[in-house]
């Protein structure tokens, strides 16, 4: 059985659609069809019935897809370790959260090409909670993700890159003579309390007896940043890590203590085929980002 045609129907299946997998996978419609038929005809069983514009699996499908993520893995784990190097053969599925793709990860993966040209790495930015339970199930190798507020399972490996303490940001324009007055007074724009930055600065507010005047609530630190660059509000938020400058129409004020403050790293399964290929990416991280 070639795995990629397995690969290739999980991802018709998950997608919905022949056509957005062919997208995902950059091969045509046709491409995608055929490689669905002849694992069709290694099984022997039909794998999909069309309803209307999407595909749907058949119960034979569904069997096969119950058992097709843990096959998959265990091929990219045999070729992983069939590597005459010092690490692992790759590819490297790293995860990380939005604003670790723009503010972290541009000069690591820079580092990275200069010393493992042969290693790809294969990125998915998703939020902190969904990037946590895609490593615990091995879907991805690691993750760059801020620390969850529980403690980790002992099968986890966990280092530290930064450390962000909560500050509130405004428009340069706006004169901020005391902070608590200014969130307690002007328009807000909450951060997301789903996510950890959100529930610290909702958890702040509230020790310090502030209600503040909500106008937006959303997730996304460089979403809400530009919206408070435009004067539509202010905000607490992580110092979040940025390449270059920050954006010159932004102010950023201490918060008067105790500050909250947001762990950043890499988390990775200990013991996985690829938990090498991690510790190396983390090394390199390091040498950009002081804990």
């Amino acid at each position: 059985m070639d795995t990629q045609f397995l690969h290739t129907f999980s991802r018709v299946v998950e997608l919905g659609s022949m056509a957005a997998a062919a997208r995902e996978l950059n091969l045509t419609p046709a491409t995608v069809a055929q490689r669905v038929h002849a694992l069709e005809a290694d099984l022997g069983s039909r794998l999909i019935g069309r309803t209307g514009r999407t595909v749907k699996p058949t119960a034979a499908g569904l069997r096969v897809m119950e058992r097709a993520p843990a096959v998959l893995r265990e091929v990219r784990d045999l070729r992983s370790v069939a590597s005459a190097t010092r690490l692992p053969a790759g590819p490297l599925k790293l995860g990380t959260t939005p604003v670790g793709m723009t503010g972290m990860l541009p000069p690591i993966l820079r580092t990275w090409t200069q010393r493992h040209e042969d290693i790809e790495i294969y990125i998915e930015p998703a939020p902190t909670t969904q990037l946590y339970t895609r490593v615990l199930n091995g879907e991805l190798d690691a993750a760059l993700l801020v620390h969850p507020l529980f403690e980790l399972p002992k099968v986890c490996e966990w280092r530290l890159l930064r450390r962000e303490k909560l500050v509130l940001v405004t428009a340069r324009g706006l004169k901020v003579k005391d902070v608590l007055q200014t969130l307690a007074t002007e328009p807000f724009i909450l951060y997301d309390r789903k996510v950890v930055g959100g529930r610290l600065a909702d958890g702040y507010l509230r020790a310090h007896g502030i209600r503040p005047r909500v106008r937006f609530e959303l997730d996304g630190i460089d979403a809400i940043a530009k919206l408070v660059a435009e004067g539509l509000g202010i905000s607490v938020l992580p110092d979040w890590a940025v390449i270059g400058p920050v954006d010159p129409r932004l102010r950023k004020h201490p918060l008067p203590g105790p500050s909250p403050e947001r762990e950043v790293g890499l988390l990775w399964l200990r013991g996985a085929v690829r938990a090498a290929l991690a510790h190396e990416f983390h090394l390199i991280a390091q040498e950009h980002f002081k804990a």
